[in-house]
């Protein structure tokens, strides 16, 4: 089935991208740039892995002091005191 761009921002963008990749044609330029996300999307970590390693970072940090008073932390920070 043919591909028909008919906005003129995704031609330039073509267009570009031919140029970068070195391609033949607009076509396989975007054939490559397509490519390129899916393999990218692909190899990415599932969510449920990225975020576990976001939550063992944050477990990491330790436990949180409940005296610590946020509002004079951050007034001596930018020297309201």
């Amino acid at each position: 089935m043919p591909l028909y761009v008919r906005d003129e921002r995704v031609n330039q963008l073509a267009e570009q991208a031919q140029k970068i990749l070195k391609a033949p044609t607009k076509t396989d330029a975007i054939r490559q740039a397509l490519e390129r996300v899916v393999k990218e999307d692909e190899q990415r970590p599932p969510l449920a892995e990225r975020l576990e390693k976001i939550k063992q970072r944050y477990q990491g940090m330790g436990s949180v002091d409940p005296d610590f008073d946020e509002k004079a932390f951050l007034d001596e920070m930018w020297g309201d005191i």
